[in-house]
């Protein structure tokens, strides 16, 4: 198929694109570089020794979007762009709800328009708000803790009332826990701009000597060490849960949880980092961050029975990934 991935130069978008081309699938990608670097395109094509065609361009523009639906014939999208950071998004919360939610909208019209049946979206977790875990699909979405976290539920919410009134269509929601790690190959990992808003480029950035210490938001929360407790999945595998997806779709909409159904908190990720690589990480326990929860982990028990995925890589092989990324950067 020729797949259209948004966003495809990002951390998963690129994992995910590797994935595609390697299943036998063509990839066109649509990336405005906000958050990552047009060299990625030739890394993903050397690791697969296939060719990408690249737009630099953003998905909430849609003239931009018409001329590539208008060049190719396009046979599925997965979307990926979008702003990512809970924190910055309590910060600048009017960028975030026009940036995501205008980015899913004008995608949504050009596949209606242009007669595209198949959409892969990239949700979030952070869509169940502050409930009990294991998060299960069937839980009501009552409140989110952040304005990221309601762009993806709005987001659902928009696709889920598409596809009531265009059956034909099919759609797939996909609820991301927490990814992490690397390419084996050390070509493709989280390289963020400034201080990394996520844990594990965090550490990896102070093992590496550029940051000082870690900073630990919170030691007061309900789990096993007062950190929060997260589920971790290596990105690859996650990469590989989307083409799951995408091969296995039918009409109508479905959505899943992509995680272990594990879940590790902020001092046990330090402490198996500094086992696996060997390397101290200095920290300091500080406030919490706005908008985050004390324990959030998924049921994957549905798109194991449904398509038959399931996480394969430990926790272990993420940071062992992660870092021998990070040293060739």
């Amino acid at each position: 198929m020729n797949i259209l991935v948004t966003g495809g130069v990002g951390y998963i978008g690129s994992h995910t694109s590797v994935e595609l081309l390697n299943n036998g699938h063509d990839v066109i990608i649509i990336d405005n570089l906000s958050n990552s670097k047009r060299e990625t395109v030739g890394k993903i094509e050397q690791i697969t020794q296939k060719k990408i065609t690249f737009y630099q361009g953003d998905v909430t523009d849609k003239q931009a979007l018409a001329k590539i639906f208008q060049a190719h014939h396009i046979d599925g999208v997965i979307h990926f762009a979008g702003l990512k950071a809970v924190g910055e998004s309590v910060d600048k919360p009017l960028l975030y709800y026009q940036n995501n939610l205008i980015s899913t909208m004008a995608l949504a019209e050009a596949c209606l328009t242009y007669e595209v049946k198949q959409f892969v979206f990239s949700s979030s977790a952070t869509v169940y708000g502050d409930q009990t875990s294991p998060m299960h699909e069937t839980m009501p979405l009552l409140s989110t803790t952040n304005p990221y976290g309601e762009t993806k539920a709005m987001s659902e919410r928009i696709l889920q009332d598409v596809i009531k009134k265009h059956r034909k269509l099919s759609i797939v929601l996909l609820r991301y826990f927490n990814p992490v790690g690397a390419h084996s190959s050390g070509l493709l990992g989280e390289d963020p701009s400034g201080i990394p808003n996520n844990l594990v480029p965090y550490i990896t950035k102070v093992a590496k000597g550029e940051l000082e210490k870690l900073f630990v938001y919170g030691n007061d929360y309900d789990t096993v060490d007062g950190t929060g407790v997260r589920d971790y999945i290596h990105v690859v595998d996650l990469a590989k849960g989307h083409v799951a997806a995408l091969e296995k779709l039918k009409s109508g909409l479905e959505i899943y949880n992509l995680g272990t159904g594990k879940g590790t908190s902020v001092l046990e990720m330090i402490e198996a980092f500094e086992a696996v690589n060997g390397i101290s990480i200095p920290y300091q326990i500080t406030e919490r961050r706005p908008g985050d929860i004390a324990t959030c982990y998924a049921d994957v028990s549905k798109i194991k029975d449904q398509l038959g995925w399931s996480a394969t890589l430990k926790v272990e092989d993420m940071l062992r990934d992660a870092w021998q990324f990070e040293r060739q950067l």
